[in-house]
């Protein structure tokens, strides 16, 4: 990671940054000008190859407010917190989700501070925020600091200033980090193109100066730092009595590929042809065929230079040429690649030039999945399932905190390892928010939550969901809903009580699973966290038994067709009646 720098102009030198395929020249300057301290701060992280691509390069620029106490305190931690805390956000992260989160907790920070500290009530500050990364850029603002774009002679505001558009409060904020308790970002994105230069200034600068005034100086100067200082001087110069930042952005190279297509470089490897036990490929040899279906095989290999066993996964042969099934299996060993638990088998690093086929390479356990051992005529104990409940939900807990999805949770992906390790297999569907659709169906049908099968997006509760139904069916073998055929559309009533099955499964434990399954995705637990807790504490603490959903609400058809029914029979019965007499 890169450092951050509070700077005034004498203390600077020009630098120019060299990231990969991206290059930026970047020139910043932040003068006291005439006031008695600075309450600006800005800087900027360069990060290292890896981080560089998932992450992107961050600058910043924040203006303390100072008609409060703290203002250059707000300004230089919110920077400082911004910028060490972004590059320690997930790496699934979309920019703009990791940007929020973050500035989020910056703001419940300074407002804390704001509230138990009296000498700084009221400290807040403006932020205008840059991340360049692969051939884009994303913008963060707050404020009414501001962020410019020069492109092909064209001068442009990105930013929009959160003032009062009355004359005599335009200097007044309605919207700064750590002035509400809730704080309200703008968030941009758009391509880069080479030769942008992107500004970013105080209001020290941009209100004496003008935009005329700014672009002439942009234009002045090859060097970003030069052009920097100008437009300090120039702010001075005009009679400005402000503080006085200007940060300097120019895109001297963009990648030839967007982050998406660097992702996908190893699409370009051929499929491999059906290996046999004893081939040699790169620098395994394939002792087994483990799985095999339409869109995947796996092979049990052994790599050479150390003995160890490991796992191959590929496509099969007839797949070569589909580009969807070749960026899915990519998408699959990125996504695998950042979690990093023991919940899950994990990825051996191999670099696109180590590989001659498209494949990915992960860890072997022995051991089976739980569908293999109900295959093979286990019985699993209520004890047993329990801990396999609370591992379970430790994992996805895993997969929510880096905003990963895996969407297809069943018996036959959770592996219980000879070391009685769980592991979570196969990330085939496995999505993040912003990076995949997340309605798109994916997913075993008996296993998915009625929203889902409904045609809506995937999240939290339905993830939950199937890890109820694997518990139920490994207690059960039976469904809560019944067994749910592809394309079918199910009618989903009161799940059926796992106790009609195994009375002998405690209350306590039913009330979880009833909760987990519930075809109310607003009636089941909201975390992972939530459902662990409710197996962890099980007895000492358990749950409301859940109502049965009258008849009304389940099906209001079959109500008024009952009632239908009973009239017409009352009425048959009146018509005999009268007849009769």
């Amino acid at each position: 990671m890169g450092r951050t720098w509070r700077c005034r102009c004498a203390d600077l030198i020009p630098t120019q940054v060299l990231m990969i395929s991206l290059q930026l020249s970047v020139g910043y300057v932040s003068a006291t000008g005439p006031r008695e301290r600075n309450e600006d701060f800005c800087g900027f992280v360069t990060p290292e190859r890896t981080q560089l691509a998932d992450k992107g390069a961050l600058i910043a620029l924040a203006d303390g407010v100072s008609g409060g106490a703290g203002g250059r305190e707000a300004a230089e931690y919110t920077v400082r917190g911004l910028l060490a805390d972004y590059y320690a956000t997930p790496d699934t992260w979309e920019v703009p989700y990791a940007l929020d989160k973050v500035l989020t907790a910056v703001n419940r920070w300074l407002i804390a501070q704001a509230t138990t500290r009296r000498d700084l009530a009221g400290m807040s500050c403006t932020l205008s925020a840059l991340v360049m990364r692969g051939s884009r850029y994303y913008l963060a603002h707050v404020g009414d600091s501001r962020i410019y774009r020069l492109r092909g002679g064209e001068f442009l505001q990105l930013t929009t200033d959160h003032v009062w558009d009355r004359p005599d409060m335009r200097h007044v904020l309605k919207r700064a980090v750590g002035l509400d308790e809730y704080l309200s970002i703008d968030f941009g994105e758009g391509d880069l193109q080479q030769g942008d230069m992107f500004l970013l200034v105080s209001d020290g600068v941009w209100e004496p100066v003008g935009e005329l005034g700014m672009l002439k100086a942009l234009n002045l100067y090859r060097s970003t730092q030069l052009a920097a200082e100008e437009l300090v001087r120039l702010a001075y110069r005009q009679g400005g009595q402000d503080n006085a930042s200007a940060m300097v952005v120019r895109v001297e190279a963009i990648p030839e590929h967007n982050l998406r297509d660097q992702l996908s470089a190893e699409r370009k490897l051929p499929v491999p042809p059906r290996l046999k036990p004893g081939t040699r490929l790169d620098g395994f040899e394939v002792v087994a065929l483990l799985h095999e279906s339409r869109m995947s095989l796996l092979y049990q290999v052994r790599h050479l230079a150390d003995g160890r066993l490991w796992v191959l996964k590929t496509l099969p042969p007839q797949a070569a040429g589909d580009a969807v099934a070749a960026n899915a299996l990519i998408q699959e060993e990125w996504l695998a690649k950042k979690v990093i638990a023991h919940y899950f088998p994990q990825i051996l690093p191999l670099a696109m030039e180590e590989r001659s086929a498209l494949y990915y390479v992960m860890s072997w356990h022995e051991g089976a999945t739980l569908q293999q051992y109900l295959d093979n005529g286990r019985h699993f104990t209520v004890a047993e399932a329990v801990q396999i409940g609370i591992r379970l939900v430790k994992g996805l807990a895993a997969l929510q905190r880096l905003n990963i999805l895996h969407r297809d949770i069943k018996p036959g992906n959770i592996h219980l390892g000879a070391d009685d390790k769980l592991r979570i297999l196969d990330f085939g569907v496995a999505a993040s928010e912003g990076l995949h659709s997340l309605n798109d169906g994916a997913g075993t049908p008996s296993f998915m939550a009625p929203e889902l099968i409904a045609g809506e997006a995937a999240g939290v509760p339905s993830e939950l969901y199937a890890a109820g139904v694997s518990l139920y069916y490994l207690l059960t073998r039976k469904y809560p809903y019944g067994e749910i055929e592809p394309f079918q559309h199910p009618w989903f009533g009161d799940p059926v009580p796992p106790t009609r099955y195994r009375p002998e499964i405690p209350q306590w434990l039913e009330n979880v699973l009833l909760k987990a399954v519930a075809r109310d995705s607003r009636l089941r637990f909201e975390t992972a966290e939530e459902m662990l807790l409710a197996l962890e504490q099980g007895e000492l603490r358990p749950l409301d038994t859940p109502r049965r959903t009258p008849l009304l609400e389940r099906d209001p058809v079959r109500v008024w067709q009952i009632l239908a029914l009973f009239s017409i029979a009352l009425n048959l019965m009146l018509i005999y009646l009268v007849v009769a007499v």
